[in-house]
């Protein structure tokens, strides 16, 4: 089992439920348990401006799943949820996105592990030093805990 965690975000609709949905949705899939979730945060949209704010958490799981079968499982749960892409970097129900897998480093056509906006958002930065204070970047070597301060 390698832990990863997920990045959850929503700015339609119910938010807060369509988060917890995708919450209960993860930790009831094969190959993945839910070991803890961060706080909520509101974000302002990055990239594309003219949409609702975003609420944001982060899910920490244990996973026997691949890194290509963990994003596929994630894509299905959106498309289960509702969601379509319409705009790039646009309003959606609920988005899911692998932030880490373990200490991998990792790209292909479809996958970059550590996902690249990780330092672009600072909710990420928070949410990962939330559930682990310890936890360092696998490419700096860094204590995300102490780049939040």
């Amino acid at each position: 089992m390698r832990r990863a965690f997920i990045g959850l975000g929503s700015n339609l609709g119910d938010r807060e439920a369509n988060i917890q949905t995708a919450l209960d949705l993860i930790d009831g899939s094969d190959g993945l348990v839910l070991e803890r979730v961060s706080s909520v945060l509101e974000t302002a949209p990055v990239d594309y401006l003219e949409q609702p704010y975003f609420l944001n958490r982060m899910a920490l799981v244990e996973t026997s799943l691949s890194p290509e079968e963990l994003l596929k499982t994630l894509q299905e749960i959106e498309l289960k949820m509702g969601r379509q892409k319409t705009i790039p970097k646009g309003p959606r129900l609920i988005d899911l996105d692998i932030i880490l897998y373990g200490s991998l480093v990792f790209e292909n056509a479809n996958l970059i592990i550590p996902h690249s906006g990780r330092f672009n958002r600072l909710f990420i930065i928070r949410h990962l030093a939330e559930l682990d204070p310890q936890l360092r970047d696998p490419v700096t070597g860094e204590l995300y805990s102490e780049l939040v301060s």
